[in-house]
């Protein structure tokens, strides 16, 4: 039985050194399976404006029209992840999703006041992380069966929240930058 052992570099020897090393690139059959070069390379797309709104689709008699499900929440990554399986879910059960963004988090802060005087002093500071799924075209026979598997798989701590989109909606993705409306303001006059 022959044994199967590891070449060692020979430096008297230059047929063996030549084992160690990797020659594939170089011989004639290299290059097979490869097709990339067949084909023709496409002009990069243009990039569209980040922020165009979409149309909101009406609602007709079979089914609802651009719904937003809303899911808040204390705790970021239970909220992430309660989103992504409402996601998933509406992948599996066929409903169109047309967005999946985050809103602006928001920040409270709970004060606690002295028992003799009238100093306030902040006990804690929490976040709302918001995040929302748009569906589009909800299939009216499908909707109570997806509204019980969402509230059935719905974890503690989350609020879940189905509306229709509007415009005003649309809006309250995009934080409000007064600074920056006055700046360009001075510049058009």
């Amino acid at each position: 039985m022959p044994s199967f052992e590891r070449a060692t570099p020979c430096v008297g020897l230059p047929v063996l050194a030549s084992v160690n090393t990797r020659q594939h690139r170089s011989m004639p059959t290299h290059g097979i399976g490869r097709w990339g070069h067949l084909v023709t390379r496409e002009p990069p797309k243009k990039k569209k404006d980040r922020h165009q709104m979409k149309p909101i689709l009406p609602a007709t008699d079979t089914a609802y029209g651009t719904l937003n499900v809303i899911v808040s929440g204390y705790d970021l990554v239970i909220v992430e992840h309660y989103s992504q399986y409402i996601h998933n879910l509406c992948n599996r059960l066929g409903i169109k999703v047309s967005e999946s963004y985050a809103l602006p988090t928001k920040s409270t802060e709970v004060m606690l006041m002295q028992e003799q005087g009238t100093k306030m002093y902040v006990e804690a500071l929490l976040k709302t992380h918001q995040r929302v799924v748009q569906l589009s075209s909800l299939d009216a026979s499908l909707c109570p069966l997806f509204m019980d598997v969402m509230l059935k798989c719905q974890p503690e701590g989350v609020q879940l929240a189905v509306k229709v989109h509007t415009e005003a909606d649309y809006h309250a993705r995009f934080k409000a930058r007064p600074e920056m409306e006055g700046l360009m303001t001075k510049l058009r006059h």
